[in-house]
């Protein structure tokens, strides 16, 4: 038995597939430029190339760490949405078919919800690194800020 399928027939569907296939990619490339460059900025900041010195303002320093996290978090929440719709497109097409073909054959059905099925892999692709991304960056951003409030906060004779 032959396994026809791939995630390149995703954009060889209906338009509705083809959009929301191109949507979900777009997303995940985007969400990996920033992951990238956040990997990036902290392995400058690891390397001491990126040093906060007390004069300087603690959340101007922040930012560039904070920078395009809600990005990642909005493609981790809303991407399984859009392949769901996308899902629930391909099945809905998956039962047009049945009733222009009058059949409930498996080789009617089995193409649309293969499809349909993808929208959802699509989504999944694009949402779990974004969702693990944010976390991992959020939560070092905030660390890296308590623990520069912290010593900033240290008395100079204490030093």
């Amino acid at each position: 038995m032959e396994n026809n399928f791939s995630l390149l027939s995703l954009f060889t569907g209906d338009w509705m597939t083809l959009l929301v296939s191109i949507v979900l990619v777009v997303f995940s490339v985007m969400s990996w430029a920033v992951i990238v460059e956040k990997i990036r900025l902290w392995r400058m900041q690891k390397n001491k190339k990126i040093v906060f010195k007390p004069a300087n303002d603690l959340d101007a320093f922040i930012r560039p760490f904070d920078k395009n996290l809600w990005f990642l978090a909005m493609v981790a929440y809303i991407s399984p949405f859009i392949g769901l719709f996308g899902t629930v497109w391909g099945v809905m097409d998956s039962f047009a078919s049945i009733g222009i073909n009058q059949s409930v054959s498996i080789g009617v059905i089995a193409p649309g919800l293969a499809v349909a099925l993808g929208t959802t892999a699509l989504g999944l692709i694009a949402a779990i690194p974004a969702a693990i991304a944010q976390q991992v960056f959020a939560k070092k951003a905030d660390e890296l800020y308590e623990r520069l409030e912290a010593a900033s906060k240290v008395p100079e004779n204490k030093k």
